[in-house]
């Protein structure tokens, strides 16, 4: 495995192959490694896997936790070495961002105004950015995203498509712990106490998924209800059923959704989601 710190370097290591990418923030945990191997064999014996970590500070908004968030250069690098990755890139702020700069590429609006969007103004404006650049730097065929964060995965295709760049976004499915939670760099903020209720989002998004009542109001009343008494420790910021596509607010479960919900527990915001299918349809997970 190389490891390169430098745009240069990035760069002078194009082969011609076919490059996968697979964009982190690091803390990298046994979710990634998944997601890190179905690279690798999307990549193939022929191709190359590029796997990055970088803390992108466009996508952080004040009082957020860019500061404190975890990094583990060291556990990332071997992680990544035993999943297969060809090359590890590693930048820092100062290679991806000229001084002062701020967030270039704005994320289609039309995607934002639901879910973490509203919560969180100017983050995926930040999420385009960097995403753009790595894909400018890397020139990858493939980039992989993970589906716990959907509204993100939904920006950035359609950023791609906006701006014409020949990469095939893919999205993999959501790792999750044997108790139904979310894997998450972040988990690693929550007290004992707090892991404890934490499943409480997969269980209450799952009777929504479960429940086969049309109106998407009755489904969050009772899942909200679900997480309000299994997990008092949280603070819901927000608990919605999405279009799969178009991220917009559902009052009727008549299409492909989402059932998406972020929780606070103290310093730890945790999100999570569910592929929900039509009323009087089979679900097809999430």
């Amino acid at each position: 495995m190389i490891i390169i710190d430098n745009t240069e370097g990035i760069r002078r290591h194009s082969s011609g192959k076919p490059r996968v990418l697979v964009p982190t923030m690091g803390a990298l945990h046994p979710g990634h490694d998944r997601l890190i191997r179905k690279g690798r064999s999307l990549a193939g014996k022929e191709g190359q896997l590029v796997v990055s970590v970088f803390v992108n500070p466009t996508q952080f908004g004040d009082g957020e936790d860019f500061e404190s968030y975890p990094r583990t250069p060291g556990e990332d690098q071997s992680l990544c070495s035993t999943a297969g990755t060809d090359i590890l890139f590693q930048p820092t702020v100062e290679q991806l961002y000229s001084e002062g700069e701020e967030a270039g590429i704005k994320a289609d609006t039309r995607l934002t105004g639901t879910l973490c969007g509203p919560d969180r103004p100017g983050h995926f404006d930040g999420v385009c950015t960097v995403v753009e650049k790595l894909f400018s730097l890397i020139e990858p065929d493939i980039a992989l995203f993970g589906k716990k964060d959907y509204q993100q995965l939904a920006v950035i295709r359609q950023m791609t498509r906006d701006l014409k760049l020949p990469v095939r976004v893919i999205g993999a499915e959501t790792i999750r712990e044997e108790d139904g939670l979310a894997m998450s760099s972040r988990n690693r903020y929550l007290s004992a106490q707090q892991r404890a209720q934490a499943p409480a989002l997969f269980k209450a998004l799952k009777s929504i998924s479960e429940n086969n009542t049309p109106e998407s109001a009755a489904r969050i009343k009772t899942a909200r209800n679900m997480i309000t008494s299994e997990a008092p420790l949280g603070k819901i910021s927000y608990l919605q059923i999405v279009d799969r596509q178009t991220m917009q607010e559902l009052s009727t479960v008549d299409r492909p959704a989402i059932a998406a919900t972020a929780v606070h527990f103290g310093n730890a915001r945790l999100i999570d989601n569910i592929e929900i299918a039509p009323a009087n349809q089979p679900n097809a997970g999430g």
